[in-house]
């Protein structure tokens, strides 16, 4: 892919990221929720972004040969205008406050706008790019490891320690935080793995293991302490072995 493309594509990023998160007042996205399609700030944001929109592409038109020019500019900023809005509105209508809505609102937009640099480009190659790119065996094994130290190693880990859970009484901690936590320290461990850093996954045991110590000390209770200990070992250890089993079958 040409890296002057690849630039074009982050600079539209860029710019949305500016645009909704730099230069979006909070009482905006608060009067956009009360009165929705009649809000006039709704109106001033969707300005925002078809402004900075058209600026990036202008700026690629001056720089990069055969870019669309005058009329690409304008057609760009016209299609995020009226999908911005749409977009913005629809999470409007649905409750405040939820990652999912978040988060799929700017998945939206993020289509929007690698459609209108697809649209530029007057090409699919970076399209059959990326699907070459996913498709090979580096891309799946890496994505089934991450895969795997999520949910099933959660509930593989979960069913080894059920036999010593059960031997705990009410421990006061939040409601599957430490499944959270194992599922962010796998994450973690394997990533370090995979970057052939593994002196660094010693800093993260010994950073975990001085933010429990006070906890355990002062709970006095040596089944928590022990069972803390075997979920941690087990949880690091099964993701040690399946990320150096991962780099040896990528590596021969």
């Amino acid at each position: 892919m040409n890296p002057n493309d690849l630039s074009l594509l982050m600079g539209l990023v860029l710019a949305h990221l500016v645009g909704d998160f730099l230069l979006q007042p909070r009482h905006w996205v608060d009067e956009r929720m009360r009165r929705l399609h009649r809000s006039h700030h709704l109106l001033y944001h969707v300005l925002v972004h078809a402004g900075l929109t058209a600026l990036v592409l202008m700026i690629a038109s001056w720089l990069l040969p055969g870019s669309p020019g005058s009329l690409g500019v304008f057609a760009g900023a016209a299609a995020v205008a009226p999908s911005h809005w749409l977009i913005d509105l629809g999470k409007a209508k649905l409750p405040a406050g939820r990652l999912r809505w978040f988060l799929l609102d700017q998945l939206l937009h993020l289509l929007v706008l690698c459609a209108v640099w697809l649209v530029w480009l007057d090409s699919l190659a970076p399209l059959e790019a990326l699907g070459a790119w996913l498709l090979t065996p580096t891309v799946l094994g890496v994505a089934t490891a991450y895969l795997l130290v999520t949910r099933p190693f959660s509930f593989a880990i979960a069913m080894l320690m059920k036999r010593w859970s059960s031997q705990l009484e009410d421990t006061g901690t939040l409601a599957r935080a430490g499944a959270r936590i194992g599922m962010l320290e796998r994450l973690l461990v394997l990533s370090l793995v995979l970057l052939d850093q593994l002196t660094a996954v010693g800093f993260l045991l010994a950073a975990k293991s001085v933010l429990r110590y006070g906890d355990l000390r002062e709970s006095k209770d040596r089944k928590l302490t022990e069972y803390v200990l075997l979920g941690t070992l087990v949880s690091v250890a099964s993701t040690l072995v399946l990320g150096l089993t991962l780099r040896l079958l990528l590596e021969s």
